[in-house]
């Protein structure tokens, strides 16, 4: 993880968080670290409707295909 002064953090600010990578930044004052910036990291979307309009559905998708009958428990 990447160290830096306030003040330095200060003058260039907008390009240091262009420039920011997954470990993150600590900002120092005197040498002693006060602060770290991280990356945002965008919460997982949901599954649900991602292959929307990408997939066909052939056939009923509750079926298992095979025949039965649960009062004699045969085939």
């Amino acid at each position: 993880m990447k160290t830096i002064a306030a003040a330095k953090f200060k003058e260039g600010c907008l390009a240091l968080l262009d420039q920011l990578d997954a470990d993150g930044l600590v900002i120092t004052k005197r040498g002693r670290p006060v602060a770290r910036v991280l990356p945002f990291a965008a919460e997982p979307g949901s599954l649900i409707g991602v292959l929307a309009g990408k997939v066909k559905v052939r056939g009923d998708l509750l079926s298992t295909g095979s025949r039965w009958s649960a009062a004699d428990g045969e085939p």
